[in-house]
């Protein structure tokens, strides 16, 4: 359903706007805390950066984003939208296979 805003004063359109910024940031935060909740603090996860794919372990909850401690040992504050889940890699041999195959969990 439209709104028309045409015949809506100057104060109109500022409250008007006011309500909308406040509406999507609300909107933003609840969907950052349900991104967030899809992770348990200590889990492996993985984010994309300029330098590439960086994985780490999600050690604290933010309002808006998750502290992510780097396999390079650096800290990261990452928006919880960014993050995949990384499954556990086990690099110990299979029983009665010789190759050094990694076995996923």
């Amino acid at each position: 359903m439209p709104v028309d805003i045409d015949g809506l004063t100057v104060d109109e359109l500022l409250q008007l706007n006011h309500r909308v910024v406040e509406r999507i940031k609300m909107l933003r935060a609840m969907q950052a805390h349900v991104d967030m909740m899809a992770f348990n603090l200590g889990a492996k996860v993985s984010f994309e950066t300029d330098a590439g794919r960086i994985i780490g372990t999600l050690v604290k909850y933010n309002r808006k984003t998750v502290n992510v401690v780097g396999d390079n040992g650096r800290h990261y504050r990452v928006t919880p939208g960014l993050l995949s889940a990384v499954k556990d890699v086990d690099s110990a041999p299979q029983p009665n296979q010789g190759s050094k195959k990694k076995r996923l969990r």
